[in-house]
């Protein structure tokens, strides 16, 4: 049995990648500590709590699908020619 084609993995992402991403995290944060803190004047300030922890875990996995698709998309295969 032949031995395969060795390759090489290489990563080319950079921070300009995912800078949307990061603000768009950032943006949903403030927002909801926004709508928290609007809601803590109410009669039920629970509501804020829950409010704000919805938001959060609601969106935490479309952030990491981004961050993990966008990952995906900069790792290459490339063979190596020193063999």
């Amino acid at each position: 049995m032949s031995p395969g084609t060795p390759y090489s993995i290489k990563c080319n992402l950079t921070f300009g990648d995912i800078y949307a991403q990061v603000l768009a995290w950032m943006a949903v944060i403030f927002v909801s500590l926004a709508a928290g803190l609007g809601l803590m004047g109410s009669s039920r300030p629970v509501f804020a709590l829950v409010g704000v922890g919805l938001i959060l875990v609601l969106s935490l996995p479309f952030l990491l699908f981004a961050f993990v698709t966008t990952l995906l998309n900069h790792i290459q295969l490339e063979p190596n020619q020193s063999v």
